[in-house]
């Protein structure tokens, strides 16, 4: 048994940093072709660049998905490629407050991205992976998919709606032989922790993990990459959770 992307066709968001890159770069080293999103147009246009220089098998996409043109502009310029064997809805926003200080604006970009942007991508791609009979998604949560915390009444009803439209896609979706599941990273040291979380809090929660380390982008990509892969076969509906065993504490 080996990990093989060959002639597969990934789409992962939110792939120019962090989790989402390490996930793109990992497939594309077993040999797939990655269709990665990013919100800066500069830097879309220079990867481009690079990816066209050296060969490499990386598209890359400039979206904002909080509009909805956007997303509809995106979703038109997949249509000249053949098929999507693997979405990956990995784009997030993460922005920590109290509810009573919450801005309606702010609410509605996190349920945007985190939620309703996702479920038009599914939407508009599954009929493809219906046709070929095949298919993987994996939606990137968070363990506030499964637990709470102050300051983070928005985040964790967007995460919690990731993981119910996972539940209810793979309802629908499994009978195809489209497999659907939820990553729900724990504490992971990428640069929206760092600026989310100051280098005490950081030592803090090190502390409160059972592994006693901050994961790693790698920890989260080995666990997407198999979910994605030929080799999950049967796995589907569920939220696996990669975090050294926080929430069991």
């Amino acid at each position: 048994m080996r990990l093989d992307f060959t002639n597969k066709i990934i789409l992962v968001t939110g792939g120019t940093r962090g989790i989402g890159k390490q996930i793109a770069d990992d497939i594309h080293a077993l040999g797939g072709t990655v269709l990665i999103t990013g919100t800066h147009v500069a830097q879309i246009d220079e990867l481009n660049k690079n990816s066209l220089h050296t060969g490499e098998r990386k598209h890359f996409f400039c979206v904002n998905f909080t509009s909805a043109q956007s997303i509809d502009d995106f979703l038109m310029q997949l249509v000249k490629f053949p098929k999507i064997d693997v979405l990956i809805n990995n784009a997030g926003l993460n922005k920590h407050d109290s509810v009573e200080n919450i801005v309606t604006a702010e609410w509605d970009d996190m349920m945007a991205v985190n939620v309703t942007a996702p479920f038009k991508l599914i939407r508009d791609i599954s009929p493809r992976m219906i046709k070929n009979a095949y298919g993987r998604i994996i939606n990137i949560a968070s363990i506030f998919s499964k637990i709470g915390k102050e300051r983070r009444t928005c985040y964790t009803t967007t995460k919690f709606g990731v993981n119910g439209l996972t539940l209810g896609v793979s309802n629908d979706l499994s009978r195809y032989n489209i497999l659907v599941n939820t990553v729900s990273p724990g504490f992971i040291m990428t640069d929206m922790t760092r600026t989310n979380l100051s280098q005490k809090e950081i030592e803090d929660l090190t502390q409160q993990i059972p592994a006693k380390r901050m994961g790693q982008v790698q920890d989260i990509s080995r666990a997407v990459v198999f979910l994605a892969s030929d080799l999950n076969s049967y796995i589907t509906g569920q939220n696996i959770v990669v975090d050294g065993g926080f929430t069991n504490v």
